[in-house]
């Protein structure tokens, strides 16, 4: 597969990943293995490249901020988007068989946790901690509850600083995040609206947040990359809680649709077709991860 049309399909997996609540983009683009390319393509749109982009040195403000695969990427993703919103209804499926979708990506992400795990072995004590330690902040996250929150301005930058923050984070949704923040269908009725008077200060955030939380990973995976990469899949691990098939689901209705909101993970109550057909979608997905797995180790990409 080329370079190019690889990107657009990478890109269509994180878009699929972002119609999904409680699935960030960030999950796919780690089962993916192209999670720290993304990171250290967007620290490097940066004070250079828009030297270069004044300069006219266009060639080369694109190879430094690896510009093609970063808009192959978004094309990839505003095509899932678009087609799973508008041709295959995911939102949708996922109100009437939440058990088979959620079970496709409990399958993914519980093989990409045990291939990650797998490629940091031997699993010392100390790695051990800094998973578990994932795992406990990914627990709690997954489990906070609606706060009452401001509407100042400053809140409204905060709030786009932290969800954007949450978008790029494996295991964390952003839009769970705005919604935990009391701010998803505030946000929302302003981008319909178009209320400047939100949409700024929300938009300033998450370029801030984005701009600097992207260059904090990057810190940290040059610095402590074992320990930051295992607490990113303890982060994972935990966010199972709300990815686990079978729930008792509390939605939230915003601006006329139904937004996941908290869930308390439950056993089937029988064994009918529903369960089988979670439980063949799981192995599915598992076994999707490590043939993409595989074949990347094969190619050495």
């Amino acid at each position: 597969m080329s370079n190019p049309l690889k990107a657009l399909v990478q890109g269509m997996c994180i878009g699929a990943a972002d119609v999904v609540p409680g699935v960030s983009g960030g999950t796919m683009a780690l089962i993916l293995g192209i999670y720290e390319r993304l990171l250290q393509a967007i620290r490097s749109v940066d004070l250079h490249f828009l030297r270069l982009l004044r300069q006219r040195r266009f060639a080369a403000a694109a190879a430094h901020a690896d510009l093609a695969f970063l808009l192959t990427l978004l094309a990839g993703i505003l095509c899932a988007i678009l087609f799973f919103t508008r041709v295959v209804k995911l939102p949708e499926l996922i109100t009437t068989h939440p058990e088979l979708v959620y079970g496709l990506f409990f399958g993914l992400i519980v093989a990409s946790i045990a291939v990650l795990i797998q490629a940091r072995r031997p699993l010392t004590l100390a790695r051990l901690g800094w998973t578990v330690l994932g795992t406990l902040c990914g627990l709690a996250i997954v489990n906070l509850l609606p706060v009452e929150t401001p509407t100042a301005s400053w809140f409204l930058f905060l709030c786009g600083a932290i969800a954007i923050s949450a978008m790029i984070l494996p295991g964390i949704s952003g839009s769970f995040i705005l919604l935990v923040l009391q701010k998803y269908a505030y946000v929302f009725d302003a981008i319909g609206r178009l209320d400047f008077a939100v949409l700024m200060p929300f938009a300033l955030g998450c370029a801030c947040g984005l701009a600097l939380f992207s260059r904090f990973l990057n810190w940290l995976l040059g610095r402590f990359h074992d320990a930051t990469l295992l607490t990113i899949v303890g982060i994972l691990a935990g966010s199972l809680w709300m990815i686990w098939p079978f729930q008792e689901r509390t939605f939230q209705m915003v601006r006329g649709k139904e937004r996941l909101l908290h869930s308390v993970p439950t056993l089937p109550q029988q064994w009918d077709a529903t369960v089988w057909g979670t439980l063949a979608l799981g192995l599915a997905g598992a076994a999707a991860v490590m043939l993409l797995h595989r074949a990347a180790a094969r190619h050495g990409d």
